[in-house]
């Protein structure tokens, strides 16, 4: 219930990311360059780049856009240097959260990251004081026309992946980390490309909250997701869908 609830709670942030296309935008295009630069700018030869493509993809960036942001990436070595940063802290309820950056300034991100827990009646701890409540997995997500439940199951588990759920929304997989493009590639090749494949946070144990307390977690990741460094937000809070609903509305 609570990872059902968790790809949910993704869905609702994920609308909200689109009214905003041109920061959405920018993530993938810093992603992008910074996955060329740590690889090869061949996608076949370099697994993040080619997460990174299909991402770029499934939010409709311009072919040419994405082609800059790779080229960018192999070829300016003296262009800004971004560093992965990962901060956890605690929501308001005692909602665990993990935000992943790509940065140039650790000090601003930190700062800013820090204001936006303080502000929404959080606090931001430790590296690992929150991670321990959650599994890094590969997810995969299918429209539920893509396959029936048993033959998206069955291909499913040939492929290696560790569980599959077929919910209101499609087909939820999810993998270890170092079989995500083995399995998303095999899935790939029977079903056509995913409608979403990524590396994620995956709650071990879920907080309900209420409607209150929703608005505000809600609030906090909406800041967070709006900052220019900040890459991925994940929480562990469970949400009735009545209330999510009425949010959303």
């Amino acid at each position: 219930m609570a990872g059902h609830s968790q790809f949910k709670n993704i869905m609702y942030r994920k609308g909200a990311q689109d009214a905003k296309r041109a920061k959405v935008f920018g993530k993938l295009i810093r992603e992008l360059t910074v996955a060329a630069r740590a690889g090869q700018p061949d996608p076949d030869a370099n697994p993040r780049l080619r997460t990174a493509i299909a991402a770029a993809k499934a939010a409709n960036m311009p072919k040419d856009t994405m082609e800059r942001a790779v080229k960018r990436g192999s070829s300016d070595t003296d262009g800004e240097n971004f560093e992965e940063v990962r901060y956890e802290g605690y929501g308001p309820g005692g909602v665990a959260v993990i935000v992943e950056a790509l940065t140039d300034n650790r000090n601003r991100t930190a700062s800013e990251v820090r204001s936006a827990f303080v502000k929404y009646g959080g606090t931001l701890g430790e590296t690992n004081s929150v991670v321990f409540q959650f599994n890094h997995v590969g997810a995969i997500h299918y429209p539920i026309a893509a396959a029936g439940e048993e033959a998206m199951f069955e291909a499913a588990i040939e492929a290696g992946a560790d569980e599959c759920e077929l919910t209101e929304d499609g087909h939820e997989l999810t993998c270890a980390l170092d079989a995500f493009h083995t399995v998303r590639d095999a899935l790939e090749a029977k079903f056509g490309p995913a409608e979403r494949a990524e590396l994620t946070w995956k709650p071990t144990v879920a907080v309900e909250v209420g409607e209150e307390k929703a608005v505000t977690i809600l609030k906090l990741i909406d800041v967070l997701d709006d900052n220019d460094d900040v890459q991925k937000v994940a929480a562990n809070f469970e949400v009735a869908d009545g209330i999510l609903e009425k949010l959303s509305a």
